[in-house]
């Protein structure tokens, strides 16, 4: 096919959740897919360790389970190609889960109501003692009182690192240039006062017509000294759209027995309401990953105008500092007493991501009129991987002027101080919202973290 020369270049900042996924639908678009280029600082073929999106990981939730309708139709848009695409096919492994509400929570009735009004509820009851036969949950909460449980056998959860790369593959072998480097700043040119692309730490430019930011935790880091430079009122900039947020994840590698045990007994994802969610290994890696869902941390920094802004701190994720381990460790105990009292994690991680205030997705254009060029994509709210192979489809819409649909574009947009107060809780329902008050300060000292 011939090159067209009239579409405009396009440069993807980052290649987690919605970089990966809009490069790979705007490479089905493009009549010239080398007019696009992704870049981010990890190489593909490097380790795990040093890749730090938060959409590449050992695993990730895959599920329908909103209460929200709109993100219930679009979870289940997105989960038929992690069955069917061959992109993504073979990285989901179909557990399906449980969700244990806490004492009073609501979350799991109001998911299957919205299964019933959108025509079709697959879930079942499940209690405590059910969950209590899998060797990983004896003892299961310690005795203490928790609200209603549910088993969806539709969920599931998929290698994140082998999907990312498999969906960012498709892209690159049809032209998209993916690009390793660390990006230390937007490029401004200051006559018109626009964003002309990007220079990395190692002093290499990449330029294009149009920049997709989607750098999800690291977008204040980036766009906040762009809005300093053109003299941005705080309520029109970035950080008041999203916060850096970290989360803490520890790993243990079981023996090749235990694996098969847990696999063998059909054991789903397990959440336990406001505490823990629980991801079961696989032969290949035999890691069996506990999320903290309580304990939560941010690091703030300084722009030159003064402005206080949160982003990820430049240290290696796995330096967790050992009071959080300790703090983190302590919820995992009350969650799961047998399992930790004779397991200790192989690794810990501070999995940073972009959080919104409502946690919906932040899909659309700077509104200041000279970065009508600027895509902002972000705001997972770490619950957004499992749309991996439809986010990009929707970037796409943006990045042509086109609607999303009157709903989506209303969730998506930059929003005024009183819509983003009005909403929050889509991760696990209204009565699972997080106290922002609650974060913690992380601070860093000689090159490592600490509280």
């Amino acid at each position: 096919m011939a090159p067209s020369n009239d579409e405009p270049t396009v440069l993807i900042v980052g290649a987690g959740t919605f970089g990966t996924s809009t490069a790979y639908h705007l490479s089905h678009q493009y009549k010239d897919p080398s007019r696009i280029t992704i870049i981010d600082r990890w190489e593909p073929m490097g380790p795990l360790a040093e890749k730090k999106a938060a959409a590449v990981d050992t695993n990730r939730i895959i599920r329908t389970d909103y209460e929200s309708p709109m993100y219930c139709n679009l979870a289940n848009e997105a989960i038929h190609p992690w069955f069917w695409n061959m992109a993504v096919q073979g990285h989901f492994h179909k557990t399906g889960w449980t969700v244990l509400d806490k004492k009073g929570g609501d979350f799991g009735d109001k998911v299957r109501k919205t299964f019933v009004e959108r025509g079709g509820d697959y879930t079942r009851d499940v209690n405590v003692d059910e969950l209590r036969k899998y060797d990983v949950l004896k003892d299961l909460c310690g005795g203490a009182e928790m609200g209603k449980g549910y088993f969806n056998p539709e969920a599931g959860w998929c290698d994140a690192e082998r999907a990312t790369m498999s969906f960012l593959r498709v892209a690159t072998d049809k032209g998209v240039k993916r690009v390793t480097g660390e990006v230390a700043e937007l490029t401004l040119d200051t006559s018109q006062r626009r964003v002309t692309g990007v220079r990395t730490s190692s002093g290499q430019s990449y330029t294009a017509d149009k920049i997709v930011l989607a750098t999800g935790a690291w977008t204040s880091a980036l766009l906040s000294p762009v809005e300093d430079i053109l003299q941005l009122p705080e309520k029109d900039c970035i950080e008041r759209q999203i916060t850096a947020v970290g989360r803490l994840s520890a790993y243990y590698t079981l023996s090749e027995s235990e694996t098969q045990s847990i696999m063998d007994s059909k054991m789903p994802v397990v959440v336990i309401g406001g505490q823990v969610d629980i991801i079961p290994p696989s032969q290949l890696k035999r890691t069996l990953k506990i999320n903290d869902l309580q304990t939560e941390v941010i690091h703030s920094t300084t722009t030159r105008s003064g402005k206080k802004i949160t982003s990820p701190p430049r240290m290696d994720q796995a330096h967790v500092p050992e009071e959080l381990k300790r703090d983190s460790a302590e919820v995992m105990r009350k969650a799961m007493p047998h399992f930790t009292s004779t397991h200790t994690p192989s690794r810990w991680r501070i999995c940073f991501d972009a959080v919104t205030p409502t946690e919906d997705w932040l899909l659309c254009r700077h509104p200041q009129a000279s970065l009508d060029n600027v895509i902002i994509a972000t705001g997972g709210s770490f619950h957004s991987y499992k749309f991996l192979p439809i986010a990009g489809k929707y970037i796409s819409k943006v990045l042509r002027g086109e609607s999303c649909g009157g709903e989506k574009d209303c969730a998506w947009k930059w929003k005024t101080e009183a819509e983003r107060i009005s909403g929050g809780g889509l991760e696990f329902g209204k009565s699972g919202r997080k106290l922002v008050d609650s974060r913690r300060e992380l601070l860093l000292h000689d090159g490592r973290s600490k509280l």
